[in-house]
């Protein structure tokens, strides 16, 4: 027999997926911080190294270099990236708790909320 899915279903759900979220993000970032220290990590020493370019392009193609070759600074930004994704899977898993409860109004506010995230994040430029 099929059990019907209720709101606490729902919340002890969305509970487990945000505590998953942050403990990965945190195993992540204990792996990158690890890593780059016994890389022998040296603080720069001018800030504007950092910068590999203005286009989101170069930026997100470090970033994948840098991760497919196990540098530790990137395996930290994974972990940040994890973290910052979190919410808003939560946000998805939440609209399709609401689907299968057939709640309509908490449907078109999520649908809302997850289209604004998309359109800043997506609209978003790099400095």
């Amino acid at each position: 027999m099929k059990k019907n899915f209720t709101d606490v279903d729902l919340n002890r759900s969305v509970g487990n997926l945000l505590r998953l979220g942050v403990i990965l993000s945190v195993a992540t970032s204990l792996i990158g911080f690890i890593k780059l220290f016994t890389e022998g990590f040296e603080m720069p020493s001018k800030y504007t190294s950092l910068v590999v370019g203005t286009s989101s392009e170069k930026i997100w193609s470090h970033f994948w270099n840098s991760l497919c070759k196990g540098e530790g600074m990137a395996i930290i930004q994974l972990g940040i990236l994890i973290l910052i994704l979190t919410p808003l899977m939560r946000i998805i898993f939440a609209l399709i708790g609401y689907l299968k409860e057939k709640d309509y109004i908490y449907v078109f506010i999520s649908s809302v909320v997850l289209a604004i995230m998309a359109v800043s994040f997506f609209a978003g430029y790099a400095h």
